[in-house]
């Protein structure tokens, strides 16, 4: 099912059009009313006169997450707060938090394009959608929340947490599409087994997840564990909050909503835009946004942008998974790891749990990795040996992934803390050093 047809199926030149008409007022509107990017542009010699082909694009100064804190709370809002209706927050564990602000037009362009989102997952109408995400500050639950009566579906308003309640309502009201973090899914996949609830007992049909970095290895857990289709999904509080991006069930990347959203790839270190099919930063500028606009801004977030149409019909853009952060990426004696490296291994091998934490240290000046990786009741109580011979493997196989030595420790079973929103994949002790 396709939602915007009209939109989510433009000729790309007729899209690029659009963008462009938008990307114009868009600079113009934050030049005459946002301080802090009128300066930037200034600084860059530049003025919205200079704007005048998407390729102009690359010439705008970047926008990061510290601008955002540099000036809190509403200091780079383009629209007077008589005009801002919602506001949400990062959780702002480091520092003030992230706030970002919605018009009215704004929450309509949100719940337009997580409708899309979840049009993408086959939801319609008739669909029961438990929404899992946290509500709150957190633009998860919420977002997802008005896209599915945007669609029409009937919403059970859940929230995070409360797994046996959950699971409860997921029978009693027939929920047939679950939107939560993968490594929530993966826990509720967990305690459905250990309830022992009949798969006949459920009505899901496939699941939108997102918020977190998770890999193929871990969809195809899912979709055993679940018997959903598995659906990955984008977005962030700083450009909209879900539904940026999306898979459709031809799982070949996913649909930047490009009429609302243009991406950029660039090399995190050069700051320099790549071309399709590179790997690299993606960067977003939202084009439509009234309350909170943000020009170029640099995501962290690890990605391949693909242009070629895809089979189910929409034109847009389309971004690969994302396979790590660059600033979550953890450089040991030089070598980059994502921890979507390790899970990639982990589930390809399939002799452990799919639940484990990197544990970086120093000992001295070598920096070490150490894997924790659960293993079920069964495995735990067999023999040392066997033990020994599945820590052996993993750790062969993360060495020839990941050129560096990593020492594997297999834990006891429900040792691991089990997250009921992002799971917390490392520990680094060096930064308490």
């Amino acid at each position: 099912m396709i939602w915007n047809r009209p939109m989510e199926t433009m000729a790309r030149k007729e899209l690029e059009a659009l963008q462009l008409q938008r990307l114009k007022a868009l600079v113009e509107r934050v030049y005459h009313n946002v301080p802090a990017y009128r300066e930037k542009m200034q600084a860059a010699g530049l003025t919205p006169v200079d704007v005048q082909s998407l390729e102009d694009l690359r010439r705008l100064p970047f926008t990061v997450k510290q601008d955002l804190r540099d000036h809190y709370p509403y200091g780079l809002f383009a629209a007077p707060m008589r005009e801002i209706v919602r506001v949400h927050a990062s959780s702002g564990t480091t520092g003030n938090p992230i706030v970002v602000g919605y018009t009215r037009k704004d929450l309509d362009t949100w719940s337009e394009v997580t409708a899309r989102t979840l049009a993408c997952a086959g939801a319609d109408a008739d669909s029961v959608v438990q929404v899992s995400y946290g509500y709150g500050l957190f633009t998860g639950g919420l977002g997802i929340h008005y896209g599915a009566e945007k669609l029409g579906a009937t919403v059970v308003p859940m929230s995070g947490g409360n797994t046996q309640r959950q699971l409860k309502l997921m029978q009693d009201f027939g929920a047939t599409i679950l939107a939560c973090t993968p490594s929530y899914a993966l826990y509720l996949a967990e305690a459905i087994q250990e309830m022992k609830i009949p798969r006949e007992k459920l009505r899901l049909k496939a699941g939108i997840f997102g918020a977190e970095p998770w890999t193929e290895e871990m969809r195809r857990e899912l979709e055993y564990r679940l018997e959903i289709m598995a659906i990955d999904i984008y977005g962030l509080s700083e450009v909209i909050g879900p539904g940026v991006a999306s898979e459709c069930p031809v799982k070949n990347g996913l649909h930047i909503f490009e009429d609302h959203f243009i991406p950029e790839i660039i090399d995190p270190e050069t700051e320099q835009p790549l071309p399709y099919g590179e790997k690299g930063e993606l960067v977003f500028t939202t084009i439509t946004k009234e309350g909170f606009p943000v020009i170029r801004y640099r995501t962290r977030d690890i990605s391949v942008l693909h242009a070629e149409p895809c089979p189910c019909g929409r034109t847009h853009v389309r971004m690969e998974k994302v396979s790590g952060r660059s600033d979550d990426m953890i450089i040991i004696r030089g070598v980059n790891v994502f921890p979507s490296q390790v899970e990639s291994v982990l589930l390809k091998l399939g002799l452990t749990e799919p639940h484990y934490v990197l544990v970086v240290d120093r000992v001295g000046t070598l920096d070490t990795l150490e894997v924790w990786v659960e293993v079920s009741d069964k495995l735990f109580s067999d023999e040392v040996r066997n033990l020994e011979k599945i820590e052996r493997t993993i750790q062969r196989e993360l060495e020839s992934l990941l050129g560096l030595t990593a020492r594997v420790r297999l834990v006891e079973p429900k040792s691991i803390e089990r997250s009921e929103g992002k799971a917390k994949r490392v520990i680094d002790r060096r930064k308490k050093q």
